[in-house]
Protein backbone atom coordinates (compact mmCIF):
# COMPACT_ATOMS: atom_id res chain seq x y z
CA UNK A 1 0.00 0.00 0.00
CA UNK A 2 1.56 3.22 -1.06
CA UNK A 3 1.52 6.20 1.30
CA UNK A 4 1.60 9.83 0.31
CA UNK A 5 3.73 12.28 0.83
CA UNK A 6 2.52 15.20 3.22
CA UNK A 7 4.05 18.39 2.03
CA UNK A 8 4.04 21.22 4.06
CA UNK A 9 3.21 24.70 2.42
CA UNK A 10 5.92 27.15 3.02
CA UNK A 11 5.15 30.33 4.90
CA UNK A 12 5.95 32.07 1.57
CA UNK A 13 3.52 30.39 -0.42
CA UNK A 14 -0.29 31.91 0.93
CA UNK A 15 -0.91 35.85 1.07
CA UNK A 16 1.43 37.82 3.41
CA UNK A 17 0.66 38.54 7.05
CA UNK A 18 -1.97 41.25 8.55
CA UNK A 19 0.66 43.27 9.70
CA UNK A 20 3.02 43.11 6.70
CA UNK A 21 -0.18 44.09 4.28
CA UNK A 22 -0.56 46.87 7.13
CA UNK A 23 2.26 48.55 7.06
CA UNK A 24 2.73 48.21 3.02
CA UNK A 25 -0.28 49.94 2.59
CA UNK A 26 0.57 52.47 5.36
CA UNK A 27 4.11 53.41 3.60
CA UNK A 28 1.71 53.81 0.43
CA UNK A 29 -0.49 56.12 2.27
CA UNK A 30 2.49 58.67 3.80
CA UNK A 31 4.09 58.32 0.27
CA UNK A 32 1.29 59.59 -1.55
CA UNK A 33 0.97 62.63 1.67
CA UNK A 34 4.27 63.20 0.51
CA UNK A 35 4.15 63.91 -3.10
CA UNK A 36 1.03 66.04 -2.29
CA UNK A 37 3.45 68.38 -0.18
CA UNK A 38 6.04 67.88 -2.21
CA UNK A 39 3.79 69.42 -5.11
CA UNK A 40 1.17 71.93 -3.22
CA UNK A 41 4.10 73.50 -0.36
CA UNK A 42 7.26 73.70 -1.82
CA UNK A 43 9.50 71.39 -0.03
CA UNK A 44 12.24 69.92 -2.19
CA UNK A 45 13.54 67.36 0.17
CA UNK A 46 12.24 63.77 -0.21
CA UNK A 47 13.36 63.02 3.29
CA UNK A 48 11.63 66.19 4.88
CA UNK A 49 8.54 65.34 2.72
CA UNK A 50 8.56 61.68 4.14
CA UNK A 51 8.58 62.67 8.00
CA UNK A 52 6.28 65.12 7.98
CA UNK A 53 3.93 63.11 5.96
CA UNK A 54 4.26 60.61 8.25
CA UNK A 55 3.53 63.06 11.48
CA UNK A 56 0.47 64.28 9.96
CA UNK A 57 -1.07 60.56 9.53
CA UNK A 58 0.51 59.60 13.02
CA UNK A 59 2.66 56.81 11.94
CA UNK A 60 6.17 56.09 13.04
CA UNK A 61 9.07 57.22 10.84
CA UNK A 62 11.04 54.81 12.04
CA UNK A 63 8.79 51.58 10.45
CA UNK A 64 6.44 53.71 7.76
CA UNK A 65 8.97 55.69 5.81
CA UNK A 66 8.49 54.79 1.84
CA UNK A 67 11.22 55.01 -0.67
CA UNK A 68 12.38 57.63 -2.63
CA UNK A 69 11.90 55.69 -5.50
CA UNK A 70 7.94 55.19 -4.02
CA UNK A 71 7.76 59.23 -3.54
CA UNK A 72 8.70 59.51 -6.50
CA UNK A 73 6.26 57.34 -8.24
CA UNK A 74 3.24 58.80 -6.23
CA UNK A 75 4.22 62.59 -7.24
CA UNK A 76 4.63 61.67 -10.49
CA UNK A 77 0.70 59.95 -10.30
CA UNK A 78 -0.35 63.15 -8.73
CA UNK A 79 0.87 65.44 -10.98
CA UNK A 80 -1.08 63.26 -13.66
CA UNK A 81 -4.22 62.98 -11.97
CA UNK A 82 -4.38 66.67 -10.62
CA UNK A 83 -1.73 68.87 -12.84
CA UNK A 84 -3.63 68.98 -15.88
CA UNK A 85 -2.70 71.48 -18.55
CA UNK A 86 -0.62 74.00 -15.49
CA UNK A 87 1.59 71.06 -15.03
CA UNK A 88 2.00 70.66 -18.88
CA UNK A 89 2.39 74.78 -19.37
CA UNK A 90 4.77 74.96 -16.43
CA UNK A 91 7.03 71.85 -17.30
CA UNK A 92 7.24 73.08 -21.44
CA UNK A 93 8.40 76.89 -19.98
CA UNK A 94 10.59 75.23 -17.21
CA UNK A 95 12.23 73.50 -20.54
CA UNK A 96 12.38 76.19 -22.35
CA UNK A 97 14.39 78.09 -19.82
CA UNK A 98 16.81 75.56 -19.44
CA UNK A 99 17.57 75.63 -23.01
CA UNK A 100 18.08 79.56 -22.48
CA UNK A 101 20.17 79.24 -19.92
CA UNK A 102 22.44 76.29 -21.93
CA UNK A 103 22.32 78.25 -24.86
CA UNK A 104 23.99 81.43 -22.41
CA UNK A 105 26.66 78.82 -21.25
CA UNK A 106 27.49 77.64 -24.90
CA UNK A 107 31.50 77.84 -24.43
CA UNK A 108 30.98 75.48 -21.78
CA UNK A 109 29.48 71.82 -21.36
CA UNK A 110 26.06 71.75 -20.11
CA UNK A 111 23.65 68.73 -18.72
CA UNK A 112 19.84 69.65 -17.14
CA UNK A 113 19.45 67.16 -14.43
CA UNK A 114 16.85 66.52 -12.34
CA UNK A 115 12.77 66.89 -12.03
CA UNK A 116 12.32 69.10 -14.98
CA UNK A 117 14.26 66.68 -16.81
CA UNK A 118 12.02 63.59 -15.53
CA UNK A 119 8.75 65.53 -15.36
CA UNK A 120 8.35 65.90 -11.88
CA UNK A 121 8.99 69.29 -11.47
CA UNK A 122 6.24 70.91 -9.79
CA UNK A 123 5.58 74.82 -9.73
CA UNK A 124 7.72 75.10 -6.87
CA UNK A 125 11.03 73.23 -8.06
CA UNK A 126 14.16 74.50 -9.23
CA UNK A 127 15.73 74.16 -13.00
CA UNK A 128 19.47 72.32 -12.48
CA UNK A 129 22.17 72.34 -14.91
CA UNK A 130 25.07 70.49 -14.05
CA UNK A 131 28.30 73.33 -16.51
CA UNK A 132 31.80 71.51 -17.06
CA UNK A 133 35.01 73.48 -17.08
CA UNK A 134 38.70 72.45 -16.18
CA UNK A 135 38.46 75.73 -14.57
CA UNK A 136 35.39 76.88 -12.65
CA UNK A 137 35.74 80.15 -11.56
CA UNK A 138 35.86 80.77 -15.63
CA UNK A 139 32.07 79.84 -15.58
CA UNK A 140 31.68 83.19 -12.52
CA UNK A 141 33.88 85.21 -15.02
CA UNK A 142 31.79 84.15 -17.95
CA UNK A 143 28.76 85.29 -15.95
CA UNK A 144 30.27 88.17 -14.21
CA UNK A 145 31.51 89.70 -17.59
CA UNK A 146 28.03 89.60 -19.59
CA UNK A 147 26.66 91.66 -16.18
CA UNK A 148 24.37 88.35 -15.44
CA UNK A 149 23.33 88.36 -11.58
CA UNK A 150 23.66 85.74 -9.55
CA UNK A 151 24.69 84.50 -6.25
CA UNK A 152 27.25 81.68 -4.88
CA UNK A 153 27.22 78.99 -2.54
CA UNK A 154 27.96 76.11 -1.88
CA UNK A 155 26.73 72.33 -1.38
CA UNK A 156 27.71 68.91 -0.70
CA UNK A 157 26.70 66.41 -2.26
CA UNK A 158 27.41 62.14 -2.05
CA UNK A 159 29.72 60.37 -4.67
CA UNK A 160 29.91 56.84 -5.73
CA UNK A 161 32.25 56.28 -3.52
CA UNK A 162 29.99 57.17 -0.60
CA UNK A 163 32.35 60.34 0.33
CA UNK A 164 30.83 63.89 0.24
CA UNK A 165 32.02 66.24 -2.34
CA UNK A 166 31.88 70.11 -2.15
CA UNK A 167 30.59 71.99 -5.40
CA UNK A 168 29.96 75.46 -6.25
CA UNK A 169 26.76 76.56 -7.43
CA UNK A 170 25.24 79.29 -8.82
CA UNK A 171 21.76 80.49 -8.45
CA UNK A 172 20.31 82.08 -10.81
CA UNK A 173 16.98 84.36 -10.74
CA UNK A 174 15.32 83.84 -14.25
CA UNK A 175 11.36 85.02 -13.64
CA UNK A 176 9.81 83.41 -12.71
CA UNK A 177 11.65 80.37 -11.87
CA UNK A 178 15.30 80.04 -10.28
CA UNK A 179 18.18 77.84 -11.91
CA UNK A 180 21.18 76.22 -10.04
CA UNK A 181 23.72 75.88 -11.80
CA UNK A 182 25.68 73.18 -10.47
CA UNK A 183 29.78 72.99 -11.01
CA UNK A 184 31.79 70.50 -12.05
CA UNK A 185 35.36 70.02 -13.25
CA UNK A 186 35.20 68.52 -17.17
CA UNK A 187 36.34 65.49 -16.49
CA UNK A 188 33.24 64.56 -14.62
CA UNK A 189 31.38 65.05 -17.85
CA UNK A 190 32.48 61.70 -17.94
CA UNK A 191 30.50 60.46 -14.26
CA UNK A 192 27.26 61.73 -13.72
CA UNK A 193 26.96 61.65 -9.69
CA UNK A 194 24.73 59.54 -7.88
CA UNK A 195 20.45 60.73 -7.94
CA UNK A 196 19.46 61.13 -4.99
CA UNK A 197 16.43 59.32 -5.37
CA UNK A 198 17.97 55.82 -6.49
CA UNK A 199 21.28 55.97 -5.98
CA UNK A 200 22.43 54.97 -9.71
CA UNK A 201 24.16 57.92 -12.10
CA UNK A 202 22.02 61.07 -12.69
CA UNK A 203 20.44 60.75 -15.73
CA UNK A 204 21.40 64.11 -17.63
CA UNK A 205 20.65 65.74 -21.56
CA UNK A 206 22.44 68.02 -23.62
CA UNK A 207 21.19 70.54 -24.95
CA UNK A 208 19.75 69.04 -28.44
CA UNK A 209 18.17 66.09 -26.14
CA UNK A 210 16.24 68.87 -23.91
CA UNK A 211 14.90 70.35 -27.12
CA UNK A 212 13.74 66.87 -28.52
CA UNK A 213 12.28 66.53 -25.19
CA UNK A 214 10.16 69.59 -25.59
CA UNK A 215 9.30 69.00 -29.46
CA UNK A 216 7.86 65.68 -28.40
CA UNK A 217 6.04 66.96 -25.05
CA UNK A 218 4.32 69.61 -27.38
CA UNK A 219 3.62 67.04 -29.55
CA UNK A 220 1.17 64.97 -27.18
CA UNK A 221 -2.26 65.97 -26.16
CA UNK A 222 -2.86 67.77 -22.89
CA UNK A 223 -5.34 66.78 -21.04
CA UNK A 224 -7.99 69.10 -19.47
CA UNK A 225 -7.23 70.90 -15.65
Amino acid sequence: MSHRRKTRTRSTDGPPPRHARRMKQTKREVAAEAARIIATEGQHNYHAAKRKAASRIGVSERLALPSNIDVQEALRCYLNLYGGAEHSRNLEEMRETAIEVMQFLEPFPSRLVGAVLDGTATAHARITVHVFSDLPDDIVHHMMERGVPFRQEQRRIRWHDDEHRTLAVLILDHPPFKVDMMLFEAIQLRQAPPCPIDGKPQKRAAIQEVRELLMTRQAEPVAAA
